[in-house]
């Protein structure tokens, strides 16, 4: 019995048949759960021959008609969906790029019948500890990182950011390494230098869309690492830093080892 055979079982043995009776007209529950399917298989990536990366956050938008028949039925139907793109995700060997969100909307430009799966990347992020977050650390902060819907201030000398415990800041995004990127950071001046340098990633660190292994950034500049976008910016306006600097060994770590590549696992 495939997926979504099992899924419409389940769910007619959940609801009444009002639901059913609902849905007659309108958008099937079916139909929401293969085009789900569809949207993982269309967005896979490969990170490596036994695994393929998928997004973790979708969005489906629904009529006004639609969605008010969907409403009160969201809690279960929600679940299910979720349920399905777990067990559609493990069947084709897939890997989510964090927690699975699912969100309903109303779209008043759609007519009834009709829908629209809309999906992302989303991993997890664990702020650097002991790192103040608030409002006012943000303000005071020279630079910036955002990152989700994160606002994460960058003080001297930097942050490690990778998957695993020993970074600064993770993030739980299966295509980024251990140790992936650091981003550091220094005093010049009246302003500060900002420089990205790749620790020995396996799949590479990106700025603007270029696979770099040290550059430094300026105010605005886009950094790629696995299916993770994260942006610079400077609360002084303009650049950041004017000149490369070549790599150094993290201040924060005397004696510590030369990042080695690991495999994200």
């Amino acid at each position: 019995m495939g997926v979504l055979q099992r899924f419409e079982q389940r769910l007619e043995g959940m609801v009444t048949g009002a639901f059913a009776r609902a849905f007659r007209s309108a958008v099937q529950p079916v139909e929401l759960a293969a085009a789900l399917q569809k949207e993982l298989d269309n967005s896979a990536q490969v990170l490596s021959r036994e695994r393929r990366l998928v997004p973790n956050d979708f969005t489906i938008e629904l009529s006004a008609a639609d969605n008010e028949r969907l409403s009160a039925y969201g809690g279960t139907l929600s679940t299910e969906l979720k349920e399905l793109l777990r067990q559609h995700a493990d069947q084709q060997r897939y890997v989510f790029a964090g927690p699975i969100s699912l969100t309903i909307d109303e779209n008043d430009e759609l007519s009834t019948g009709r829908f629209r799966v809309t999906s992302k990347a989303q991993a997890q992020v664990t702020p650097v500890e002991g790192q103040r977050m608030t409002e006012t650390a943000v303000r005071r902060a020279a630079v910036i990182l955002e990152l989700n819907d994160m606002k994460h201030p960058l003080d001297p000398p930097g942050v490690v950011i990778g998957r695993g415990s020993e970074a600064d800041l993770r993030v739980s995004d299966p295509g980024v390494s251990r140790r992936h990127v650091e981003i550091r950071v220094r005093p010049d001046e009246d302003d500060v230098v900002v420089t990205v340098v790749d620790l020995g990633s396996t799949n590479g660190t990106r700025v603007n869309g270029k696979r770099v292994q040290h550059a430094t950034l300026d105010d605005g500049a886009q950094i790629e690492i696995g299916s993770t976008k994260m942006t610079i910016r400077s609360t002084r306006g303009g650049q950041t830093g004017t000149a490369q600097s070549p790599p150094m060994t993290n201040p924060r770590r005397p004696g510590s080892q030369p990042p080695s590549t690991d495999w994200p696992r």
